[in-house]
């Protein structure tokens, strides 16, 4: 098994982390979100508000507030 002579240093990882994300491709997606059509992260539950795959999992953000 492959092991590494010296460790890398944070730059180098920084530089190659940094370059990788400027490829569009690499760049997270945002979808709408289906109940309210705020924009939302991917398999996540929507801050605006509250749901996730269809079920209300927390209050709403305006809901709470009151």
């Amino acid at each position: 098994m492959a092991l590494q002579k010296r460790r890398m240093g944070r730059t180098r990882i920084h530089h190659r982390r940094s370059s990788w994300m400027r490829d569009a491709a690499n760049h997270p997606t945002i979808q709408k979100c289906p109940n309210c059509e705020e924009p939302k992260a991917p398999h996540r539950l929507c801050m605006s508000c509250g749901q996730y795959n269809g079920r209300q999992v927390v209050a709403a953000a305006s809901d709470a507030q009151e």
